[in-house]
């Protein structure tokens, strides 16, 4: 979810109907009963995986789009794009053999010069002035990896050199892209490409129909090198509540909802044909603090954090006392997740050390601390900052997930008892990056307008792109807090150019105590993902971890491409759904035609098919929305 600058000038509000997707479809006509419908409450943010900042945005891409090497289902390295590799006896070099004959949805040869133009064209954004390409998101794999060199010998060899020995270049998380399609892009125009790429793509599905707010539709790429399950489309329905989605999937009408609340998830428990996961949290929600000038000496006029109060390590530590994050556990999330402490989740058990010295709740302790920093209460009970104003703080969230507002009512009313003042409120993510964005990231209007806010982050399999969001270089890209500290990139430095897990660890651990004791966040909890799925329509639903994860919005498409038909084995005699608009929230896109019906298009006909996109609004514009995914519920930021 990272690089600096001037990712603003991804921003591209347009009204009505404004681009067109050019996707080669195969034209099947298919029974409705063969459309996996997946259900979320965020929305996509843009077609481009170099400017898609949110879950469901990996999501839509690990459909349209194969990773060199994939995830198992254990997080495992497995055949994407490339079907083997090895490493050189030195560690440096690493060879990727392509299979041969691998085509592109839309026919083309797929070869190992597409894999070296997608990953040449993110080294040479992170090389460049600017340091990034898109959003940032994708080009640091490369970097954390410390890749210096890539080659396409041939069509099938693709060779990649790092500077140290390192296993990071299997856990790149890049969409290799089609560079017939891609070519004609460069550094300063893919930002432009982001709600019309044409999507041409060596993943299982390809998306041929995108209404914002509504549903993303893919078909089945019959020109995917392995059978992508039994799906002949998915559809990714986008919800404007939870409860909506819920009572989708209770009516059939969803196979699969990601992200219910507790509440829901345990209202679920029992119903018939339905199965409920926990899955384990790789990653977290935070209340952070607007840090901007700590580290950088920058500032800002009209504009920035209300009061220097939040610059203070001494004034963000004192808030943590009067943090109840077990009641947060309890009350928000029904019990679902873990206490939060450090900026590396437990999930990531090699690397997560808890903090030295935790914080507990006591708000006389929080009360003590102010004072003692210079924090002094007025006659009529405000707390004064050092400059003797009276602390009013503004906390901000986004509109995609319930915990947010939930814990900002609790976090209100405890700072309230402190003398603070804090006034709460909610955007749509774009307007709140927009809100929340630092002159950096290149906008005359960027200010970093903001005192606190409540947000979510998801993790990788490796903790780099949760380690990487406090570095210097990510304000005004991945960087929501602001802060900088020298150590702490020194040491990002350090660990990333380890020899061993044990020394790499050592570097992690402190980089983890500093976090905790400058507290630019209050990590509130490790939320657990709750996800709920139907077993009478589509069986093979496989966890992802095995053990604690759930089948999909994990890491890859491999949990699509393992379902199997119910109704094969059990044949209903009308499982045929008409498709309505059922006030769920979410309006369904029109069923797939049956054979012989009034469709143009013949089945087996893989010419183009222009599927115009209705109503694209906002592409979001800020590189910390994120990895983050940034979760709708971690992650979904």
């Amino acid at each position: 979810m990272r690089a600096s600058v001037t990712r603003v000038s991804r921003v591209m509000i347009v009204a009505g109907l404004v681009a067109a997707l050019i996707v080669p479809t195969g034209g099947t006509a298919i029974a409705q009963d063969h459309v996996l419908r997946v259900g979320t409450t965020q929305d996509l943010d843009s077609m481009n995986p170099l400017q898609t900042a949110l879950v469901v945005g990996f999501e839509v891409f690990t459909l349209n789009y194969d990773l060199l090497v994939n995830f198992g289902s254990d997080l495992e390295p497995v055949p994407g794009f490339a079907e083997s590799w090895e490493q050189s006896e030195d560690g440096l070099t690493w060879t990727f053999t392509m299979r041969e004959g691998m085509q592109w949805s839309d026919g083309e040869p797929a070869t190992a010069e597409d894999a070296r133009w997608t990953l040449q064209f993110l080294l040479d954004g992170l090389n460049s002035e600017d340091g990034f390409v898109g959003l940032g998101y994708l080009d640091p794999y490369l970097g954390n990896a410390s890749v210096t060199s890539i080659e396409a010998p041939d069509d099938t060899t693709l060779v990649i050199t790092t500077e140290r020995v390192t296993s990071q270049v299997l856990q790149m998380y890049i969409p290799i892209l089609p560079k017939h399609i891609w070519e004609d892009q460069t550094l300063e125009t893919v930002a432009d490409f982001t709600n019309n790429p044409p999507v041409v793509g060596s993943g299982p599905y390809q998306a041929v129909e995108w209404q914002t707010g509504q549903f993303i539709r893919f078909e089945k790429n019959p020109n995917y090198w392995k059978d992508p399950g039994v799906a002949e489309e998915v559809v990714i329905q986008i919800f404007s509540s939870g409860d909506t989605m819920v009572q989708a999937l209770r009516t059939g009408q969803l196979d699969y909802a990601h992200g219910v609340n507790p509440d829901q998830f345990d209202a679920l428990a029992g119903e018939a044909d339905i199965e409920t996961v926990v899955g384990v949290a790789n990653g977290y929600t935070e209340l952070g603090f607007n840090t901007y000038g700590t580290g950088t000496g920058n500032t800002i006029e009209d504009g920035g954090p209300s009061t220097p109060a939040l610059l203070d390590p001494a004034f963000r530590d004192a808030l943590g006392y009067a943090i109840d994050k077990d009641l947060l556990v309890d009350r928000v999330l029904g019990g679902y997740g873990e206490i939060g402490t450090t900026n590396v989740p437990p999930f990531q058990v090699n690397w997560h050390v808890p903090p030295d010295n935790p914080r507990t709740f006591d708000i006389a302790e929080a009360a003590t601390r102010l004072e003692a920093a210079g924090y002094v209460l007025d006659g009529d009970g405000n707390r004064l900052d050092q400059e003797g104003n009276p602390i009013q703080l503004r906390l901000y969230m986004p509109d995609s997930e319930t915990t947010y507002p939930q814990s900002a009512q609790f976090i209100q009313d405890w700072l309230g008892q402190l003398g603070i003042a804090v006034e709460t409120q909610v955007f749509d993510s774009g307007t709140l990056v927009d809100v929340m964005l630092p002159p950096e990231a290149g906008e005359d209007t960027n200010r970093a307008d903001f005192d606190l806010f409540i947000w979510g982050w998801a993790g990788d399999v490796d903790p780099n792109s949760l380690l990487e969001i406090f570095t210097c270089d990510q304000i005004g890209s991945s960087s929501d807090s602001m802060y900088c500290n020298e150590r702490y990139d020194e040491l990002f430095a350090l660990q990333n150019a380890a020899t061993s897990d044990d020394e790499r660890a050592a570097y992690i651990a402190e980089m983890q105590q500093i976090i905790y004791a400058d507290a630019p966040y209050h990590i509130l909890f490790y939320d657990a993902t709750l996800a709920a799925y139907r077993t009478d329509r589509f069986a093979g639903w496989q966890l992802q971890p095995t053990e604690d994860g759930t089948p999909l919005f994990g890491y890859g498409s491999i949990g699509y491409t393992l379902l199997t038909d119910v109704a094969a084995a059990s044949p209903s005699p009308d499982a045929t759904v008409a498709p309505t608009d059922d006030g769920s929230g979410a309006t369904s896109p029109p069923a797939s035609p049956a054979p012989g019906g009034t469709d143009d298009t013949p089945a087996g006909d893989n010419t183009a098919l222009i599927v115009i996109i209705a109503i694209v609004l906002a592409a979001l514009a800020g590189g910390f929305i994120a990895l983050r995914r940034r979760s709708a519920n971690v992650e979904e930021e």
